[in-house]
């Protein structure tokens, strides 16, 4: 497999505190984010504005739903769907924790095996593993009702 580079540019303005900018996905061009220290520092500050920990959740729920699913197939129990969230938390300018959850419709699998699996994919995800620092938490893995 050879290697695939992806890109992202930050543009700031001003000091930490009041200052702001934006975030480009510069890659596949999908989308520019505007970003400031408030929305990562005060709870329900958000606004139209995105921000570091909220990038690593995307990052972690899309890499993770990818790793599970292909590790329920080679469990021999394909997915027909998944649907994974990731909670980052930012404290004391830190990323302490990633939360995963996930509900997932799988034809032929218990809830014992399916947990199992889940583990076992949160630990080969490649974000997961990126974020060797922070713990990662696998809240609940249940099947679709």
């Amino acid at each position: 497999m050879t290697a695939v580079k992806n890109n992202a540019r930050a543009l700031w303005n001003g000091d930490l505190f009041t200052g702001s900018g934006t975030v480009e996905l510069v890659s596949s061009g999908a989308a520019t984010f505007d970003v400031n220290f408030k929305a990562r520092s005060e709870d329900g500050a958000k606004g139209p504005v995105t921000t570091p920990e909220e990038l690593i959740a995307a990052a972690h729920a899309s890499c993770y739903a990818m790793a599970f699913s292909n590790a329920l197939k080679e469990n021999g129990t394909a997915p027909v769907s998944l649907d994974v969230s990731a909670e980052v938390v930012f404290e004391n300018v830190t990323i302490t924790t990633s939360t995963l959850t996930v509900v997932a419709e799988v034809p032929g699998i218990d809830a014992d095996k399916l947990r199992e699996v889940a583990e076992a994919a949160k630990e080969g995800c490649p974000v997961s593993k990126a974020l060797a620092g922070v713990e990662i938490i696998l809240a609940d893995a249940t099947l679709k009702a």
